[in-house]
């Protein structure tokens, strides 16, 4: 790599004016580097034509998060074929060759060749028993995020139904209230001394499911909560590094979540005023992850054939991607490209990649869809969690948790709990994916796509995920 290097920096000398050296430096080398996954040298040309070329700033800016964004792949692809190997042998003493390329080539045992050495995803090994069937009948892991948080649904969901009018279709419901305690802390000298840090926590929206937010105290005397208007709802504060001390940000506040349950049936559901700016806006390709492939459209197609009912066409894909796509723990989003995509070629996904795979399918068969996110507080629990929302005439945005699936409880309206219910134990953070800030951000996120665990920078760049840690602490205030 370093004499391919030494070639192409021998050639812009020579031609510095010339053809060659346009050539050399060309998006279209670059790109082709990158997908040989040749890393290093894509990062050296692209560095050199920042150096060398007059460019624009967002071209310096896209340039420079281009190189981050191979090196947070490198952090997800960093366990050897050796470690990776042992893993799986502790399970299957006899594994063969062709049964890991198998794996391989299905996505299943997830790696990438980087810089000419194989690298798996740094939970690959684990995530092969959560995917694969063959390999499950040597060791199932849970495909879902835990045996206690089913059992815990399958106890609570019936209890919430019950309590429902049979009357109502629209049901708010149950309120659980919380008091939550949410700290980000950035590691000494991360920052250089005298420098600001800018950091911004994930904080609760007010939606017909959440509210009475009570702000009890905050770490910094001087924070900005983002306006309405923002689909990231944060608290921004800001403080001064210094030399060999943490950084603490924070807040305590009280808030109360409610089940919020529709009862309905396909019959209630009314036809779409399709020239509506709602139906226009929420049923179209978005990029970079919600575009109309053709994957996504053989695949729904074949899901949804003739029918012509938009909650039963719902229904089959929630079905579909629930009984399709087992959850496994995933790639930081900002590493890939197009998120449903991902999840066909590799038949596997986690809560927020299955989720925009619905409101992808749900858009290209005409359903309104669209995104929310924020926390799961349940007791035992407590982590990072996506999930959808859609939209149906007569009755209203509907929450949509394919991540959660199906209950397996004879009563269909509790087996189907998640397509037309969510339940209390929710932190609301997002209204939608990849917004704006407030206040703006520099530099490219840590999380391009979601907004849960915050984002911190200073002037020089982004501190990306393992600089600092974050830390969600919940009271149930009623049980």
């Amino acid at each position: 790599m370093k004499k391919i290097f030494l070639l192409l920096v021998v050639a812009f000398a020579a031609y510095s004016c010339g053809q060659m050296a346009q050539n050399a430096l060309s998006d279209e080398t670059i790109d082709n580097l990158i997908e040989q996954g040749m890393y290093s040298d894509a990062q050296q040309l692209m560095k050199l034509k920042m150096a060398t070329e007059k460019l624009t700033p967002k071209q310096v800016y896209d340039y420079n998060s281009k190189i981050d964004v191979l090196d947070r792949i490198r952090k997800d692809f960093r366990k050897d074929d050796t470690a990776a190997i042992a893993y799986i042998k502790k399970v299957i003493p006899d594994v063969t060759p062709e049964q890991l390329a198998h794996w391989e080539s299905t996505g299943a045992l997830e790696c990438k060749v980087i810089d000419g050495v194989k690298k798996y995803f740094w939970n690959a090994p684990r995530n092969l028993f959560r995917i694969d069937k063959e390999a499950q009948k040597h060791w199932d892991v849970n495909g879902r995020q835990s045996d206690e948080l089913d059992i815990f649904l399958g106890e609570y969901l019936p209890k919430v139904v019950e309590n429902a009018s049979v009357k109502k279709v629209e049901n708010v419901l149950m309120p659980q209230a919380y008091k939550i305690k949410y700290t980000i802390t950035v590691k000494a000298n991360e920052v250089p001394d005298g420098e600001v840090i800018r950091v911004w926590l994930p904080y609760p929206m007010e939606t017909e499911r959440s509210g009475k937010i009570k702000l009890l105290s905050t770490t910094q005397p001087e924070y900005i909560i983002s306006p309405d208007s923002y689909v990231h709802k944060s608290m921004y504060m800001q403080a001064v590094a210094k030399k060999d001390q943490e950084a603490v940000f924070g807040y305590e506040l009280e808030y109360t979540a409610y089940n919020h349950w529709f009862n309905f049936g396909a019959e209630d559901v009314k036809p779409y005023n399709t020239e509506s700016e709602l139906y226009k806006k929420y049923t179209a390709e978005r990029e970079t992850h919600v575009i109309f492939t053709p994957d996504v459209k053989r695949i729904t197609d074949s899901i949804v054939g003739n029918e012509q009912n938009p909650y039963l066409k719902a229904r089959k894909i929630f079905d579909y991607i629930t009984a399709t796509y087992p959850w496994a723990s995933a790639r930081e989003y900002s590493t890939i490209g197009n998120i449903p995509q991902y999840v066909y070629d590799n038949m596997h996904g986690d809560c927020g990649q299955v989720g925009l795979t619905f409101i992808t399918m749900a858009r290209y068969a005409g359903i309104p869809a669209k995104w929310q996110s924020g926390w799961m507080l349940h007791p035992g629990d407590v982590n990072l969690h996506d999930w959808a929302e859609a939209y149906l005439e007569g009755i209203g945005w509907v929450p949509v948790d394919v991540s959660f699936g199906r209950i397996k409880n004879e009563n269909d309206k509790v087996d189907h709990y998640f397509l037309g219910g969510i339940d209390a134990y929710r932190y609301y953070v997002n209204d939608a994916y990849s917004g704006d800030f407030f206040p703006a951000k520099t530099h490219l996120r840590s999380e391009t796509v979601d907004f849960q665990r915050g984002e911190v920078e200073w002037k020089g760049e982004n501190l990306y995920f393992g600089r600092w840690k974050y830390k969600m602490q919940v009271e149930y205030l009623n049980k």
